[in-house]
């Protein structure tokens, strides 16, 4: 089946199973598809010195980056084949350092989707469970014509 005749949770079910290519953006920032289902995902993310700020700390950026992919791909979970998505607003609130060279969770679901725009809000949280960051997003959803 062709990534245009499936869904967005097909297309993430692919991508976790290694049967189609993660997007390029994986590459840059290091995540990956930990868990996944209709509304719902779960990455993770391992931030190191490419993400480093002038001051040696992790860039905001990184946090940025990792919530805007796990709360835009929880939104598509939820589309059908065709349909996509575009992020409209990000807010982000970061409560903690993001630790280097340490794989960290990020997770989101959906809490709204209707014919043209989508919600979701989503955490980023080391191993022990510590809170480093909370985000929420707006998406607008582009569908195929009927």
């Amino acid at each position: 089946m062709k990534p245009s005749e499936m869904t967005g949770l097909e297309i993430l079910q692919a991508i976790a199973a290694g049967k189609i290519p993660a997007p390029s953006i994986a590459e840059i920032m290091p995540m990956q598809i930990a868990e996944l289902g209709k509304g719902f995902v779960k990455f993770t993310a391992r931030a190191d010195k490419r993400h480093l700020n002038p001051a040696g700390g992790v860039h905001g950026g990184f946090f940025a980056t990792v919530l805007d992919s796990v709360l835009g791909n929880a939104i598509f979970t939820e589309l059908e084949p065709g349909a996509g998505y575009g992020t409209v607003d990000l807010a982000v609130k970061m409560l903690a350092p993001m630790p280097m060279n340490e794989e960290v969770y990020a997770e989101a679901r959906v809490v709204h989707v209707s014919k043209r725009m989508a919600v979701a809000e989503g955490t980023i949280r080391r191993q022990d469970g510590k809170l480093l960051a909370h985000g929420t997003t707006t998406c607008l959803i582009s569908r195929p014509s009927v």
